[in-house]
C-alpha cells in the first residue's frame, strides 16, 4: 500500500477519518441458507479482512469493529466458546495481513473477561503491530457503552475519594480521559449491517454527532461495494455539530476518490 493511499486533506470533511461498524447478521445470514450459525461467523471473518484492508488502503485513520459485546456472554455456552476460539484464530492468521497493510491493532472493552488463550493472542498481536503507523484497527471485545461509562465514573470517583480530584474539576474533557481509548477521535461514520435500527450499546459517549448509515446487507455479505456506498452516503451529508452548516469539499474534488 503506497503512502499516498494514507494521505488525506484536513479540510476534506466529506471523508470519514474514523469509521465504526456494528457487524450484525452473521447468524441470520447462516440460518437463511440452512447453515449452522457458526458458519455465519466464519464467513464474517472474510468481511473483516476485506473491509479492514480497503479502509487502510483508502486512508481511513481508525476503524472500530464491534466484535463481541458484554451482552454476548449471555449467548449459549457452545456459541460463546466457538466465538472465542474464532477470535484467537483470527488474531493469529491475520497478523501477516495487518503487517502488510501497516495496520496497528488495539482493543477496547473489559478485556480481562476474555479467556486467557484469546487474551494472550490479543496481546501478542497488539505487540507485533504496535510500531505500525497506518490505520488503527480497534476491536471492541467484551464491550458495552454503558459499561465504559460506568468504568470511567468509577475511576473518577476513586480519585475524588482519594482527594486527588475535586468534583468541580470534572468536565467532558476529564471524563473522556477516563474512557478506554481517549486518544482516538470520535467516529465520523457508524455503519450498522442487517437493517437493525438501533445502536446496541456501542460507543454511547463517542457517537454524539456521528453520522449513521444502516444497510440491509448482513455482515458476511458486506464487502467493498457496500463500504463505498456507506462512505458515499456520508460524503453527501452536511455535519453541523449543533451549529450552522459549513461548506464541505466533495471528496472527488479533493483528489481522494474511494475508487483510487
Amino acid at each position: 500500500m503506497s503512502s499516498e493511499g494514507n494521505k488525506r486533506l484536513d479540510s476534506d470533511t466529506s471523508f470519514p477519518r474514523h469509521i465504526a461498524i456494528i457487524m450484525d447478521g452473521n447468524g441470520r445470514w447462516a440460518e437463511e441458507r440452512g447453515l449452522p450459525r457458526v458458519q455465519g461467523h466464519r464467513e464474517g471473518i472474510k468481511s473483516v479482512r476485506e473491509v479492514t484492508t480497503e479502509c487502510a488502503r483508502m486512508g481511513v485513520e481508525s476503524l472500530t469493529l464491534y466484535a463481541f459485546s458484554v451482552e454476548n456472554w449471555k449467548r449459549p455456552v457452545a456459541e460463546v466458546g466457538f466465538l472465542m476460539k474464532l477470535l484467537s484464530r483470527f488474531l493469529v492468521r491475520e497478523r501477516d495481513t495487518l503487517m502488510e497493510n501497516d495496520v496497528r491493532l488495539t482493543a477496547i472493552g473489559r478485556l480481562d473477561d476474555l479467556p486467557s488463550a484469546a487474551l494472550a493472542e490479543l496481546r501478542r498481536t497488539e505487540e507485533l503491530t504496535a510500531k505500525n503507523t497506518g490505520m488503527r484497527l480497534r476491536l471492541a471485545l467484551s464491550y458495552g457503552g454503558r459499561a465504559e461509562i460506568v468504568d470511567a465514573t468509577r475511576a473518577i470517583a476513586a480519585k475524588a475519594r482519594a482527594g486527588s480530584l475535586a468534583p468541580d474539576e470534572v468536565d467532558e474533557d476529564l471524563f473522556r480521559e477516563h474512557l478506554y481509548d481517549p486518544g482516538t477521535p470520535d467516529p465520523d461514520l457508524m455503519i450498522r449491517t442487517a437493517g437493525e435500527m438501533r445502536i446496541s450499546n456501542f460507543l454511547l459517549w463517542q457517537i454524539s454527532y456521528t453520522e449513521l448509515v444502516v444497510t440491509s446487507v448482513c455482515w458476511p455479505e458486506f464487502r467493498l461495494p457496500q463500504l463505498k456506498e456507506a462512505i458515499a452516503k456520508y460524503g453527501g451529508r452536511i455535519r453541523k455539530f449543533g451549529g450552522l452548516a459549513q461548506e464541505q469539499t466533495p471528496r472527488a474534488e479533493a483528489g481522494h476518490s474511494a475508487d483510487a
